[in-house]
């Protein structure tokens, strides 16, 4: 494993492109296009303002920068760095901004949820969509890019729109049956888009691309409800994640839960590998030499590895504040890995601790325990492998085989916030506050 040197980024804004060619990174008001394999620096944008958003075209020839402060989109060209496009939403303002999956149109969602514009860059042609709803998840583009679903409010009711991304044309508006509806996501495959209510209510919806409603299900009520939602690779299951530290699993035919899985405070569970990230801090000999301290980078970081742990296993569990909006308990995050065999899980009471789930043999396959609160994880894309990161300056690495704790060798004391994978699975981009650095895995053509 090989770590790049460390380069300048604001705002957590850094995205590999698509195709796995460039690295594009915001530094205030400049945006920094490298090559990936060599990190030198191929295109230098200057925007109008800092940066709030950035986002790659599906086909990797366009990047986009909003600033939401100012109501603009700046939109640049990879292959023709003298074009560039200005979008101005003007006194209407701008909350959001994304790419059609054409890479050729560009929607803007203005300030107070007023409409969404959208905007051709071929044609220069606008087309405007009322009453989207601002909830966390209210817009979603199925997989092959040929429908977008969205979230409306209209006249005290939830509705979901669906349309055509070619020309934009209505395919289907239907009522949905949710009191607050907080988010929709279509399946994998795109024949099913599931809908799901607020906190405040257990709902979870299942309708077809013609509006028809396939399923309700709701587990419980009268309590908190769903905390998060997300769709296994092969679209065979449904996971849900709620308040009540549980995630239930339901299948594709007939829409019921075919297990749970439960998030308990002490375990026993046979099956299940406990790893305890155990620090320990060097020993500083008496030979403190201006030399030792200026060489020896790492001479005061916190070294630290992962021990098996005996059964059982009593898990550290903070009490949410029940007086407060928002009490940090649940299931949070929820991620199946590329191939869909296994399911990483975070439950908010237990911040520590990640959970990973066998879903052929549908039990507890390893718990995570780490000495600070798991603040990202994601799977590889081309293999069973979980990569984490919890605030400081370590990457913790989950694989079938076992589990890893490195230390990231950047001077400054470079603290991982947050991590995303290359789209080969070779390399992982570490984002730090002001600060990134790429990891290179060893692969196996290199070890030959």
């Amino acid at each position: 494993m090989n770590f790049s040197e460390v380069f300048k980024q604001s705002n957590q804004l850094c995205k590999v492109s698509p195709d796995g060619k460039y690295l594009a990174t915001c530094v205030q008001y400049r945006l920094v296009v490298r090559d990936v394999s060599t990190l030198q620096i191929l295109q230098l944008y200057t925007c109008l303002d800092q940066i709030s958003h950035m986002d790659w075209s599906s086909d990797s020839l366009f990047i986009l920068c909003a600033m939401y402060k100012r109501g603009l989109v700046q939109v640049w060209s990879l292959e023709q760095p003298d074009w560039h496009c200005k979008i101005d939403e003007g006194s209407i303002g701008l909350v959001s901004s994304r790419w059609s999956p054409d890479g050729r149109h560009i929607l803007n969602t203005t300030e107070f949820h007023l409409r969404v514009t959208v905007w051709s860059l071929c044609t220069k042609a606008v087309s405007y969509i009322k009453y989207p709803k601002a909830c966390s998840k209210g817009i979603d583009f199925s997989r092959d890019g040929c429908y977008m679903a969205l979230a409306e409010r209209r006249d005290c009711k939830d509705y979901v729109s669906v349309f055509v991304c070619d020309d934009w044309h209505l395919l289907r508006h239907f009522e949905t049956e949710t009191q607050d509806l907080a988010g929709l996501e279509w399946s994998p495959n795109g024949c099913v888009l599931a809908v799901w209510d607020s906190c405040l209510e257990y709902k979870v919806l299942l309708y077809s691309l013609d509006g028809r409603l396939l399923s309700t299900y709701s587990a419980y009520e009268w309590s908190l409800g769903v905390k998060s939602v997300t769709w296994s690779p092969s679209s065979q299951f449904l996971a849900i994640g709620s308040y009540d530290e549980k995630v239930r699993i339901l299948n594709h035919i007939t829409w019921k839960k075919i297990t749970q899985f439960e998030h308990p405070s002490t375990i026993n569970n046979t099956k299940a590998v406990v790893y305890k990230e155990v620090e320990r801090r060097p020993v500083v000999s008496d030979d403190l030499s201006l030399h030792n301290i200026t060489v020896g980078t790492t001479l005061f970081n916190t070294q630290s590895k992962y021990e098996i742990c005996p059964l059982p296993v009593q898990i550290p569990v903070v009490k949410p504040d029940p007086d407060r909006a928002n009490p940090k308990i649940g299931i949070s995050s929820l991620a199946f890995s590329a191939d869909g065999r296994y399911l990483a899980t975070k439950n908010d009471n237990m911040a520590s601790v990640a959970w990973v789930w066998d879903m052929q043999k549908m039990n507890l396959v390893a718990v995570l325990e780490h000495t600070s609160a798991v603040k990202c994880f994601q799977w590889d894309p081309k293999h069973p492998r979980l990569a984490l990161c919890t605030g400081n300056a370590k990457l913790y690495l989950w694989s079938p085989a076992g589990c890893v704790s490195v230390q990231v060798p950047a001077e400054g004391g470079f603290q991982v916030q947050s991590l995303s994978w290359h789209c080969t699975g070779d390399s992982l981009i570490l984002l730090g506050k002001e600060q990134l650095c790429l990891c290179y895995m060893e692969t196996e053509q290199e070890d030959k």
